[in-house]
């Protein structure tokens, strides 16, 4: 299991990766994919169950990325951790390239095609369902974006995870306060969040979601808790790592150019040798 530092070098590794990737692509979703680094390295390096050499090991966790758009990062941590060639990650959004803009499970690593804003949730609670029917011991981990809590079919999801258990099930949400069309609570007011997933039936813990050590502190919380399906709020900054990129609503779906590339890469060393 790797310490806080490592992963606090892992994500910023990470983000270099995607960064490349979307730049090389010219197309991406890059800020909604840096506020969420943190989060999938705290689940793909310390907490989760998987192997990447044994991808169908049936008493693996299971991860589901509901903010599809944002697979960058996600890419990132399943070539990195040996589910597929990094060399791969150049061919992202081109022609013929598996790695498309959503998660598909043609990438091997990726549980279900998502995307389509408000499924992850739902599919979620059918895993979850299942492996306790079955008797499977593996936990389901939904990571979605704030903006897709508009969608009716999460709340619907929400009920049913209480109503039958679930505390297999914990969700997280990715709550940068910004989505493609403004503030989040401009479009489409979500607080007081904590309040409204417990009235739902979930145990709520907010966590500082850029933040490793609160990241880990707020899964083990969810991990002991029983009798219920758990939700994380993890607090984050959109475009987290890259200065001129955080919490600018246009970098939602921007791309960065060469010299804005090179910079973000010289910002995000210099953080790398600060943390070593």
């Amino acid at each position: 299991m790797n310490t806080i530092k490592e992963l606090e070098i892992k994500a910023v590794e990470i983000r270099k990766i995607m960064l490349q990737m979307i730049h090389d692509a010219g197309a991406g979703h890059t800020g909604g994919s840096l506020s969420s680094v943190d989060i999938l390295v705290s689940l793909f390096y310390n907490k989760m169950k998987h192997d990447a050499n044994n991808p169908n090991w049936d008493e693996r966790d299971r991860f589901l990325l509901s903010k599809g758009h944002s697979v960058e990062g996600y890419y990132s941590v399943l070539a990195d951790s040996g589910y597929f060639p990094k060399e791969d990650l150049s061919t992202f959004s081109k022609f013929k390239s598996e790695l498309i803009g959503h998660p598909n499970k043609n990438v091997p690593g990726v549980e279900m095609n998502t995307g389509s804003l408000g499924h992850g949730l739902p599919i979620g609670v059918g895993m979850a369902l299942g492996a306790k029917k079955l008797g499977n011991p593996c936990t389901i981990y939904v990571l979605m974006g704030d903006g897709e809590l508009a969608e009716g079919s999460i709340w619907e999801a929400a009920m049913a995870a209480s109503n039958y258990k679930l505390d297999n099930l914990i969700a997280i949400i990715d709550r940068n306060g910004l989505q493609i069309s403004g503030c989040t609570e401009d479009v489409m007011s979500l607080e007081n969040l904590k309040e409204k997933w417990a009235a739902f039936g979930w145990d709520t813990v907010e966590v500082d979601g850029n933040n490793m050590q609160s990241l880990i502190e707020g899964l083990d919380i969810a991990k002991k808790r029983k009798g219920k399906p758990q939700m994380i709020i993890a607090k984050t900054i959109k475009g987290k790592g890259v200065s001129f990129m955080e919490n600018v609503p246009t970098w939602h779906h921007g791309v960065p150019s060469k010299e804005e590339l090179e910079q973000a890469l010289k910002e995000l060393d210099n953080s790398l040798k600060e943390l070593m």
